[in-house]
């Protein structure tokens, strides 16, 4: 049964509301001031409160305030008992958090049918909540389960990987992934889905499921354009599905030390090698390739490069989250703005990314990303 809390200072109110209310079959306690209603509120956590608004210790506009502000009383449908009538005063109840006003001299019928609807409203709060909650909770396993698929940082001899990945929400779009195909070829790619959200998760996924699998047809997963050719053909977008996803994706032979890439749509990855005759320590280069987003056209054709992969060089893979940011003069920082953050990094001979991430958001004007973020630095001996 729902409890309901009158909090009035005047034993004659109290009496008055607790039989009427008593009699209409509800569960009732009373306060006799505003600090004792707090406390009794929090320890009863009552489905509805009448509360007097003029009282010693604590008016009533204090104890809304309060009330509101206790997430697990947030529900607690709170009714104003006043003489006040006048538009500012209703106001500053309202801006308090009270959710109903009832004027005295209290007229009974119109006492029964105000807290029967705010005992509905009530339920129907309560309801709304525990579905968030139901909500919340699988949208964190779902976010569980994409994190727990992206790969772990690998160190081996003469290669070392590591990731950061920092979704604008619970869910994002972004994924990354690499592996051997063999004990030469070591694929490396890193997609952005459009949107956020469990809409923009789930192909995300798929396409990381897809590709370790090597499910795709007639695909030469050592070819990129070849992959990026059967990615097209098999997520296009249609009246259902309007989702489209950009991706670098690219393949290292480390025998020959040659990295062949293409792109669909995405920010060409960074290659970071040390230049020993320029002016500069570290010359930077953007490995992009022409390439329309997957899913846009049917038809669509990507291009494909190779680069040779010097000694001690670094190549980033990342999502455009990590340098679309805003800044505080009203401005926005880019790509040409990451890429030398990205050289003063690589000079650092202590590096670690948690370092660029820090530096992000630094320079960002907001505490959290508009975008997810992700993060892919391939050091190369």
């Amino acid at each position: 049964m729902a409890l309901i809390l009158i909090v009035d200072d005047d034993p004659a109110i109290q009496l008055l509301l607790k039989r009427t209310l008593t009699n209409r079959g509800y569960e009732v306690s009373v306060a006799s001031d505003g600090a004792e209603g707090l406390a009794m509120a929090k320890e009863l956590a009552p489905a509805l409160m009448i509360c007097d608004w003029v009282m010693p210790r604590m008016n009533g506009i204090e104890v809304c305030s309060h009330i509101k502000s206790i997430p697990e009383l947030s529900t607690t449908f709170f009714i104003l008992l006043t003489s006040k009538g006048s538009v500012e005063d209703r106001v500053e109840g309202l801006d308090a958090g009270a959710d109903d006003f009832l004027c005295k001299p209290i007229e009974m019928f119109e006492l029964q049918a105000r807290v029967r609807s705010g005992l509905r409203l009530h339920q129907l709060s309560s309801d709304l909540q525990q579905q968030k909650q139901i909500l919340e909770t699988e949208l964190a396993e779902a976010a569980e389960y994409v994190c727990s698929i992206l790969p772990e940082p690998l160190k081996e001899s003469d290669i070392e990987i590591d990731v950061r990945f920092i979704p604008s929400s619970q869910l994002g779009g972004d994924s990354f992934d690499f592996y051997w195909l063999d004990d030469e070829h070591l694929v490396m790619y890193l997609l952005d889905v459009s949107g956020h959200g469990l809409r923009a998760a789930l192909p995300s996924v798929s396409v990381i499921n897809l590709l370790r699998s090597k499910q795709l047809l007639q695909v030469n997963y050592r070819k990129p354009s070849d992959v990026l050719r059967g990615l097209n053909e098999t997520f296009q977008m249609t009246q259902r599905n309007d989702k489209y996803f950009t991706i670098w994706y690219g393949v290292y032979n480390k025998t020959t030390r040659q990295l062949v890439y293409s792109s669909a749509g995405h920010p060409p990855a960074i290659l970071l090698s040390p230049n020993p005759n320029g002016k500069e320590a570290i010359q930077a280069e953007a490995l992009k390739a022409p390439g329309f987003p997957v899913g846009m056209f049917p038809d669509a054709d990507y291009d494909e490069h190779t680069c040779k992969i010097d000694n001690s060089a670094s190549l980033y893979l990342f999502s455009d989250g990590i340098y679309e940011l805003d800044l505080p003069n009203g401005g926005m920082w880019g790509l040409d703005d990451f890429i030398e953050e990205l050289k003063l990094y690589c000079q650092n001979s202590d590096r670690h990314l948690d370092r660029i991430i820090e530096r992000v958001k630094e320079i960002s004007i907001s505490d959290r990303f508009d975008d997810d973020l992700s993060l892919v630095e391939v050091q190369f001996d």
